[in-house]
């Protein structure tokens, strides 16, 4: 909400509205079930172009970074993102940063490039990426540092909330349009 309410009417210098929202991206945690992890980043998206009436791009450009995220990372991190016990606390601050602004020049080329349609406007999506990118990429920064503890464990907690409830659902249903002879032998 804090993206829709208070960073799409920025406007700074008339068109630079930083998309915060990516740093969600950043901090979902790394060992979750990934599908979980793709239905989150489309439910977000979708959530902020309901209320900034964007027609799904944002939906678009926040999939396909969840989809990227451990190619992202792998590039970043090397081989210490392949490890079962990798963790944000062994890496530098210049890794870091540079896997958060693939992340916003990822989101932010196809965020504009889909939101311009045209090639013949390729130098105005590339001004908008930069200018968008670097006031996205500092506050992120800016926020990841104030407040990474805190966010991490409240991410952490409704990503494993999200995983459970679909559990449910899906065993909940799944018997229901089954038919009763599931799982009984002979049928």
């Amino acid at each position: 909400m804090t993206q829709v309410l208070i960073f799409n009417n920025l406007n700074f210098l008339g068109f630079i509205n930083p998309f915060v929202y990516v740093i969600f991206f950043y901090w979902y945690p790394i060992k979750t079930n990934r599908a979980i992890f793709m239905l989150s980043a489309f439910l977000l998206g979708l959530a902020i172009d309901i209320f900034s009436d964007t027609l799904a791009l944002n939906a678009l450009a926040s999939v396909t970074i969840a989809y990227a995220r451990p190619s992202i990372m792998r590039f970043c991190f090397g081989v210490n993102y392949d490890f079962q016990s990798f963790s944000f606390k062994n890496t530098t601050k210049v890794q870091r940063v540079t896997f958060l602004a693939l992340l916003v020049i990822l989101h932010h080329l196809i965020f504009f490039s889909f939101e311009i349609l045209s090639i013949a406007h390729i130098l105005l999506i590339l001004k908008k990426v930069l200018a968008t990118g670097t006031v996205t990429l500092i506050l992120c920064v800016l926020f990841s540092s104030l407040f990474h503890e805190k966010i991490i464990a409240i991410i952490h907690y409704c990503a494993h909330g999200i995983y459970l409830y679909w559990q449910v659902i899906l065993f909940a249903i799944v018997p229901f349009f089954a038919g009763p002879n599931i799982g009984r032998p002979g049928h």
